[in-house]
């Protein structure tokens, strides 16, 4: 979801830059609406959105554009929502077709390396999907040890390392150290 958020900005500020010849500021509609737009819409009131969508359309090609990419991470939204709800091959089929077609229609550069992203990670996204097991968990200790390596770069005592970086991510260790 990070990377179509990031697709919808890159897709806004690509957009005024060209209608407008500068960076969105305030008064410049899309720009007002940039934190709605990286919003989901199942969580947005009908007083938000509606008047958005209505907003959007209202500004011609630079809206119309907008509202194809918003729509493009709201498929998406769509498909990963579906790992709560134990999918079918069908419907998952269904919605990943929807996002597809989607992205191909819009003839947006950045919808387009979405769409080729998801599909390089088609095979870890299906599996989260049928099992909801990701590897968060070790992606984010592997790059705590990272950081604190980078952090104890120069030690002298390669132990003394390794018993920093225990420290950091296991609870258990961190009676280890002796603070004296």
């Amino acid at each position: 979801m990070q990377l179509a958020n990031q697709a919808v900005t890159e897709v806004r500020r690509r957009l005024t830059m060209h209608h407008r010849g500068r960076r969105g500021r305030k008064g410049n509609r899309e720009w007002e609406l940039r934190n709605r737009l990286t919003r989901s819409a199942a969580r947005m009131h009908a007083d938000h959105l509606d008047p958005m969508v209505d907003q959007l359309q209202a500004l011609g090609k630079l809206g119309t554009d907008l509202l194809t990419a918003w729509n493009a991470k709201e498929d998406l939204l769509d498909l990963l929502a579906l790992a709560r709800t134990n999918p079918d091959r069908e419907q998952t089929a269904r919605l990943l077709y929807r996002f597809y077609r989607r992205c191909a229609a819009s003839g947006l550069p950045e919808l387009e390396r979405l769409a080729a992203t998801i599909e390089t990670w088609w095979p870890q996204i299906l599996a989260f999907i049928h099992t909801r097991v990701t590897n968060a968990g070790s992606e984010g200790t592997n790059r705590v040890i990272k950081t604190i390596a980078r952090n104890a770069y120069g030690f002298q005592n390669p132990n003394n390392q390794r018993l920093r970086t225990r420290c950091a991510t296991t609870r258990r260790a961190r009676g280890c150290l002796n603070p004296a």
